[in-house]
């Protein structure tokens, strides 16, 4: 499939890549010296994958013109799309995969974790530089490529249609209490849906999937150069954006911690990443906007750990797995993050409302 495009040469070594839990990833070097990006879209997940592409050129486009006019500014680089040799942004195979290539961006490392305020001012800085370069593409020029996404009401839906048909065979402890901590928030999953219904939060393009590993670093000044990982650019709330970069980012114990018990919020990676954003995007989020922010930083994790958990009961078909009960590990780590939020919520509205 790597042959399928065109690639400037022949190609040398094809290698899986990343730690995605979607789509297939390989890195492919070409003898020309390119490296690109193969990536098999999961179907499953996305149905319709041409739209991701099409997402793709009109993103592109438009940042490149938003950028050339402000070449004083630090740049956000989008990786390029390649073409396959039929002239088409994406290849298929003869079972029907998806593939697409993209430029490869070299010189640049990705992070398990935050460990300073510098890394976190980064992060801030890539994301509020995306949110600005795209306030003001019309989002209804975007198809959404996951319909649904991000709507908590929706998951919660589906997870009592799961929980009241598990496909697991025991319920232990831990399948016990996260039954318990869902049912106790399901008020929550309906804040940012109705303040979107009421006309106060209005839809933008957002990136939809902001977790730490989708921003790239320069391997030397350690400056954030990329957000990668567009797959889920579409129609929707900034605050979803926000929401999961704080839960992603400013949680230092990771995404799969031994202890789930040990997830939390961290307040100093919150504020430098959110006193950055905010000196990107000051000048176009509302006053509704910002009251908001806490909310979303509320739900985020609380609505990733009821996808996880929801896939487990159901049997484990979305969220890739190694092992039995690695769903429900997730979902348990994300709670505890949702659990640390609350026990925050009073520094955090502080803290949103100093910046």
């Amino acid at each position: 499939m790597a042959g399928a495009f065109d690639l400037g040469g022949g190609i040398l070594d094809v290698r899986a890549h990343g730690q995605g839990l979607i789509n297939d990833t390989f890195l492919v070097t070409a003898d020309s010296g390119q490296r690109v990006i193969l990536q098999r879209i999961n179907r499953h997940v996305f149905p319709e994958p041409a739209r991701i592409m099409a997402n793709l050129r009109i993103l592109s486009e438009h940042v490149r013109k938003r950028q050339a006019g402000g070449k004083s500014a630090p740049e956000l680089r989008l990786p390029g799309i390649i073409p396959a040799r039929d002239g088409k942004d994406f290849a298929v195979d003869a079972r029907g995969g998806f593939w697409r290539a993209m430029h490869f961006i070299d010189n640049t490392i990705t992070l398990t974790a935050i460990t300073g305020k510098a890394q976190a001012e980064e992060v801030g800085f890539a994301l509020g530089r995306f949110h600005a370069l795209t306030h003001d593409l019309d989002p209804a020029r975007l198809h959404e490529t996951l319909p649904g996404f991000h709507n908590a009401p929706m998951y919660f839906a589906r997870f009592l249609r799961a929980s009241a048909r598990p496909r697991v065979s025991a319920a232990s402890r831990e399948l016990l209490y996260c039954l318990d901590f869902v049912e106790t928030r399901r008020g929550l999953t309906r804040v940012l849906e109705t303040a979107k219904r009421k006309g106060q939060l209005r839809m933008s393009v957002i990136h939809g999937d902001t977790k730490l590993n989708n921003f790239l670093f320069d391997a030397n000044t350690g400056r954030a150069v990329s957000l990668i990982d567009l797959d889920t650019v579409q129609p929707g709330l900034i605050h979803y954006d926000i929401g999961d970069c704080l839960r992603s980012c400013a949680n230092p114990a990771g995404e799969s911690p031994g202890d789930p018990a040990s997830a939390r919020l961290d307040l100093d990676i919150s504020q430098a990443i959110l006193e950055r954003y905010f000196a990107e995007t000051r000048g176009f989020l509302t006053h509704d906007d910002r009251d908001y922010i806490y909310d979303a930083i509320h739900l985020i994790p609380f609505e990733l750990g009821l996808r996880f958990f929801t896939d487990h009961l159901e049997g484990d078909h979305y969220f890739k797995t190694d092992r039995p009960g690695q769903n429900l590990h997730r979902a348990m780590t994300q709670f505890a993050l949702t659990l640390s939020v609350e026990k925050n919520e009073g520094k955090i509205r502080s803290l949103v409302g100093k910046l």
